[in-house]
């Protein structure tokens, strides 16, 4: 049985952790409200009946927080910015108290020798751009982001290491337009793909800008979520084909060929997206690297009732499967069909139901799924794909959108009454394989 050895990783290879804005940044009095500000006031939209008013409080702690990704001995941090903390209304005046916090984090970041990764979209859309668009759903939107991507390329290019457009449009989109599972809580599958082109055109015209401006490594971050037929019959190999369609080749075949895939389009039938000339030309933007988003499998079955996936080793607390071997496959198989810049592993993670027992966490459960995932990534590499990074999802437990605070996925635990932060057994295990790859790329 094959093991982890820190050895299988290049000298070079980035280790890292991830967070975005709404999940832990709180202090909501300082910025203009989004849309998940909204939703989390609509009764029965999260799990918990909770917001993000507070959240981690990371505004106000993130010199703890850099603390704690410099105790990890992690060498980069990938965050996101909120839009409504530095332009309150989407458009017009820029909000400097906001621009401020991020300069001071990405400074307190710099000082700690971690690199900072910028997202500029991690679903906290300007309630404002809602009310006066329909928020994604209109063409209008895409300017005003572009002008956003702009502003923050033009103050922070030269001190981050990498920006990436937008994180996971498929969950905006799907799950924010058609299902009502996230905000804005909509339930049009024609509105959904709509919006889903106006991400993409809305990616492609902030790389245009930022190009302008800035020299810094610009991609995406896109969430795969490989698609299995759960019997080897037409039925399920043709559902788990769509559901490919629908989830990985929907936001690939327009960044990487310029084009969207026939089989959906004919699918989606009088719902597929209104474009217009130059709309694909402007999406196919060159990239410097493509983020990969993984935590799991779709497992397809048309039969009734459905099978269920078989779960040999096991499901997270969100009920997901753990499936690494996925990871390994897709990784190559994207590889060989779109020839992709250079790839990061931008979020991998699972949730469990962690308790603080005498000051310790003990999560045997996230240790083996983090150590059979960078075996995955390993084996990947051995097969000739391109991963630079990986960030693990996420560096503190924090809002889990419409489940709230009932979803741990951190490696340091919350107290959210106290915001005492507690170092995971995972933790402690990530810290000592960074260490161990650390030693072998110095030779010591």
């Amino acid at each position: 049985m094959p093991v982890l050895d820190a050895a299988l990783f290049r000298p070079g290879f980035l280790w890292g952790a991830a967070t975005s804005a709404a999940q832990i940044e709180g202090a909501a009095d300082t910025r203009g409200p989004s849309i998940w500000d909204r939703f989390c006031a609509e009764p029965g939209r999260i799990m918990d009946g909770s917001n993000i008013d507070v959240a981690c409080d990371h505004v106000h702690r993130f010199h703890e927080d850099v603390q704690l990704m410099r105790w990890l001995g992690t060498k980069a941090y990938r965050f996101s910015i909120a839009w409504p903390r530095v332009q309150p209304d989407g458009r017009g005046a820029w909000n400097e108290a906001g621009f401020a916090f991020y300069d001071r984090l990405i400074d307190e970041l710099v000082a700690a020798g971690i690199q900072p990764h910028v997202t500029l979209y991690h679903w906290d859309l300007p309630a404002a751009l809602h009310d006066d668009f329909g928020g994604w759903q209109s063409r209008e939107v895409v300017p005003l982001f572009a002008a956003y991507a702009a502003e923050v390329a033009r103050r922070f290019g030269s001190r981050v290491k990498s920006i990436a457009t937008l994180n996971e449009p498929w969950c905006v989109a799907t799950l924010g337009y058609e299902t009502a599972q996230f905000a804005p809580g909509l339930t049009s599958r024609a509105a959904a793909a709509q919006v889903s082109h106006h991400l993409l055109l809305a990616h492609g015209a902030a790389i245009e800008a930022m190009r302008q401006v800035t020299r810094t490594p610009l991609g995406i971050v896109l969430n795969h979520t490989p698609a299995f037929p759960a019997e080897p019959t037409e039925a399920d190999r043709r559902a788990a084909r769509l559901d490919d369609g629908l989830n990985v080749r929907w936001y690939m075949d327009p960044i990487f060929r310029g084009s969207y895939p026939a089989d959906v389009i004919e699918h989606l039938g009088a719902d597929a997206p209104k474009t217009e000339p130059g709309d694909l030309e402007r999406i196919a933007q060159p990239l410097d690297f493509l983020g990969v988003n993984f935590y799991t499998r779709s497992f397809i079955s048309t039969q009734q009732p459905a099978v269920p996936a078989p779960g040999a080793m096991g499901f997270t607390d969100m009920g997901w499967e753990v499936y690494p071997k996925a990871l390994t496959q897709h990784l190559v198989r994207i590889t060989r069909e779109y020839s992709p810049p250079p790839i990061f592993i931008t979020e991998n993670g699972m949730a469990n139901p962690d308790t603080v027992t005498g000051g310790r966490v003990h999560d045997e459960a996230r240790i083996n799924y983090l150590r059979e995932h960078l075996l995955a990534v390993s084996r990947a590499i051995e097969l000739g794909v391109d991963v630079r990074g990986y960030f693990y999802w996420s560096l503190l437990d924090n809002f889990e959108w419409n489940s709230g605070y009932t979803k741990r996925f951190g490696l340091f635990h919350v107290d959210y009454a106290t915001q005492v932060r507690t170092a995971k057994d995972s933790a402690h295990w990530y810290r000592e394989f960074i260490r161990q790859h650390a030693a072998v790329a110095s030779g010591s």
